[in-house]
């Protein structure tokens, strides 16, 4: 299995990206008196001679520079989860006999377009993506124009209704989404919704923070998830804990990616009550 960011898809792309990152600087503790929490952490970008500083979770501005998605995650801070998780996905459907060319696949969160990527060069043909920012869209488009069936730009937390006959109409059968469960970027609400948009049975690829899958878990992520498994919702595959990338410190973060198997179709009932 391939976990290393440099044997990544996206490494054999890059050559396709206009990069004019000139320089990425990161904070330490030592010079800044920080101990920053996962999503508090920034670092200071040079593009085209001008200094920049951006927070990592203010997506759009870093979607907006060519290449720092990147360079940022993928290169200084060894984030290897879009290749880990999808060839944890091939591994689990290779043993029951499943052939990646029949997934049809929505990844949510999908920014510019990297687990969408991996998901090609796996066999996947038909990929539809989701994001709520408008700049994932333009950098998806921008740098992997030849990867999604299609692309919507929505909240699924109150998605329009011509968004979600469009996305059903693909017939999608497996759902991705890879590091964007958590910190209020994808909430418990909008990832119950995204399973209701795939087929039943259908397959389940994710990753998210250890963290939030304890029981003192405050974001609704562990009894999400832990009720969707008593009730038969979804069947669990594979568990596995692995160091998603590095902070800024240097230290290790580690998630948990998670392959399941959709057994049940989500009632609006279900879909209501985590709404509220």
């Amino acid at each position: 299995m391939t976990e290393l960011a440099n044997d990544s898809v996206w490494r054999r792309r890059m050559d396709q990206i206009e990069n004019r990152v000139q320089d990425i600087r990161l904070p330490t503790m030592n010079s800044h008196g920080l101990d920053l929490d996962q999503d508090e952490e920034w670092c200071e970008v040079v593009v085209e001679n001008e200094k920049h500083r951006i927070r990592f979770h203010d997506y759009d501005r870093v979607f907006e520079i060519p290449g720092l998605y990147e360079e940022l995650f993928y290169n200084k801070l060894k984030c290897c989860s879009p290749s880990y998780v999808v060839n944890l996905l091939e591994d689990v459907a290779e043993e029951q006999r499943v052939d990646p060319c029949n997934l049809k696949v929505l990844d949510v969160g999908a920014g510019n377009g990297m687990v969408g990527d991996e998901l090609r060069h796996h066999g996947v043909k038909k990929i539809v993506g989701v994001d709520i920012l408008e700049e994932a869209k333009e950098a998806a488009q921008r740098d992997r124009p030849r990867v999604y069936k299609d692309y919507r730009v929505a909240d699924l937390t109150e998605l329009p209704k011509h968004d979600e006959e469009a996305i059903k109409k693909h017939g999608l059968n497996c759902l991705t989404t890879v590091a964007a469960l958590g910190y209020g970027d994808i909430p418990p609400a909008a990832f119950l919704k995204a399973l209701e948009l795939i087929a039943t049975p259908a397959w389940l690829a994710f990753n998210i923070k250890e963290d939030f899958l304890r029981e003192q878990d405050g974001s609704g992520f562990s009894r999400l998830i832990q009720r969707l498994i008593n009730e038969g919702y979804i069947q669990p595959q594979c568990y596995r804990r692995y160091r998603h990338r590095l902070s800024i410190a240097g230290e290790p973060l580690y998630y948990i990616a998670m392959i399941a198997r959709k057994l049940r179709a989500v009632p609006a009932s279900l879909l209501a009550a985590q709404s509220n």
